[in-house]
């Protein structure tokens, strides 16, 4: 059965390009949706959670660059429209995994590894993601700076 809405997880570097249009190929060999999303995570997450201040001004900065960032990285891809691309904040596989659900996935499609923050995302995560998810995963396997196709 071909898949329907295909959910891509990206940290915004040229990095993830190849993972992006993977999933295009997909979407377009089985007339699926392609959505795309960005996590950005909280702060004292990479802290190890116990800051002795207050992050909040500096988080709504990260998040609103984050979202600069991602209107800038689909640019590279018209074809996703401003409901296709979603930023949200928290822990990576929680937030991925809500969204497939929220949105009807059948597929997320991830890099395997990356040097910025898909690695951080698919570090550790990437198990969390292929075993907690409510749908396929896909792990596009990237080689050390491949760019897209």
């Amino acid at each position: 059965m071909p898949y329907q809405h295909i959910l891509v997880a990206v940290d915004l570097t040229d990095e993830c390009d190849p993972v992006v249009v993977r999933a295009q190929k997909l979407a377009k060999a089985s007339g699926a949706r392609m959505s795309l999303v960005h996590i950005v995570e909280p702060m004292a997450m990479a802290f190890g959670g116990d800051v002795p201040m207050d992050l909040s001004m500096l988080q709504q900065q990260q998040f609103e660059q984050a979202r600069e960032r991602l209107d800038s990285f689909t640019g590279k891809y018209p074809e996703l429209s401003a409901d296709q691309r979603h930023l949200a904040y928290g822990q990576p596989r929680q937030e991925i995994h809500r969204l497939a659900e929220e949105q009807g996935c059948d597929l997320i499609v991830v890099g395997s590894h990356g040097r910025h923050g898909l690695a951080l995302l698919l570090g550790s995560t990437a198990n969390d993601v292929l075993h907690g998810a409510p749908c396929d995963v896909l792990a596009v396997r990237l080689k050390k700076g491949e760019k897209g196709a």
